[in-house]
């Protein structure tokens, strides 16, 4: 569907939501309007063909696409709440390891990274995948795998970088915040009753504790040795002596990675498409991508298998506070929550 279709069945829906509401001020009525998608089961979609020889080809890669942060919870906005990337990813696998014609899957990442245990989660069900399919993974960086999407990548078993990717910023953040102060200048106070010193471990809302912020940081450094530590087990071609400087939370350009051994090799998907058949031995293959049938994929760089959700306002916010959340920078990061994720 055209942009200007789109837009027209938007707004035709929109009028008739008003339409309604104006009505049912006169007499009992109901009504559910859905926008989006009708059909939302997933079909693969044929995006790329690769390879020389005769005849049409059966064998396939799956190219399936993290976007955002990496996260097990569902994303919500003004049309309602949409799946979580690591659900979409997971259902994705499935379809991957049950057809017989997939013969490999390509790994589209373009995140800044996502929680601890979502960054985790994923990449164990990737290996997962690999070692109960057996069938290869190759990973392909977009704009940005940082941190968690970065962690993501080393599930696989080839890292493709674009030359401009930025990736890196291996480390960790918990996000924290305090009002403390500004509330007393208010006159307003608070004091919370505990059964131990450390229950209340960080509250914003009170006056600042330092062996509070020690007791995080432990769990910070927790964090960052294990994902050191895979950093390690998985690019054992690292430099030696980029070790500290390569996980010390910096990023760096896709070209300065594949220099001291972060990634594999440089290209974009059709590269990685042409690695992943060499790692399942085909000499010619088509590269799929699973969508919904009303919003099925035609090239290997389309948006999503999904349309985003439309937020209620589309303004970029620096910080904004609500209720338990702290949305820096637009990514919705919660207080007290471990991050591998870059905030630039």
């Amino acid at each position: 569907m055209e942009a200007a279709e789109v837009q027209c069945s938007m707004k035709a829906s929109l009028a008739l939501a008003s339409m309604v509401l104006i009505l049912a001020g006169c007499s009992p009525l109901g009504l559910t309007v859905r926008l989006g998608p009708a059909n939302d089961q997933m079909v693969a979609s044929s995006v790329l063909e690769v390879g020389e020889g005769p005849g049409k080809p059966t064998d396939r890669v799956a190219m399936i696409v993290v976007r955002g942060l990496i996260t097990d919870t569902p994303t919500t906005g003004f049309l309602g709440e949409s799946n979580a990337p690591i659900d979409r990813m997971v259902t994705q696998l499935k379809l991957a390891a049950k057809d017989d014609h997939v013969k490999a899957v390509l790994l589209r990442i373009d995140s800044p990274g996502g929680t601890v245990a979502g960054s985790e989660t994923a990449y164990n069900e990737v290996r997962a995948f690999i070692e109960n399919s057996g069938k290869p993974v190759v990973v392909s960086m977009g704009e940005v795998a940082t941190s968690g999407g970065y962690y993501l990548a080393l599930a696989g078993d080839h890292i493709v970088a674009e030359k401009a990717t930025l990736t890196g910023s291996i480390g960790v953040l918990i996000p924290s915040f305090n009002v403390s102060e500004g509330l007393g200048k208010l006159g307003i106070h608070t004091r919370f009753i505990t059964s131990g010193p450390n229950k209340d471990l960080a509250n914003p809302v009170a006056p600042m504790r330092e062996e509070h912020y020690e007791i995080l940081q432990g769990i910070v450094r927790e964090y960052y040795g294990s994902f050191q530590s895979i950093v390690l087990r998985r690019r054992p071609m690292l430099e030696p002596e980029w070790v500290a400087r390569a996980t010390d939370g910096r990023v760096m350009t896709g070209d300065m990675a594949a220099a001291i051994g972060l990634v594999d090799s440089l290209g974009g998907v059709r590269e990685a498409l042409e690695k992943a058949m060499e790692l399942a031995g085909l000499d010619r293959a088509i590269l799929i991508r699973y969508g919904s049938k009303a919003n099925a994929p035609r090239t290997a760089y389309a948006a999503g298998t999904t349309p985003a959700p439309m937020m209620a306002d589309q303004s970029i916010n620096l910080l904004r506070i609500e209720g338990a959340g702290v949305d820096i920078g637009g990514l919705g990061l919660r207080p007290g929550v471990g991050y591998y994720v870059w905030v630039p």
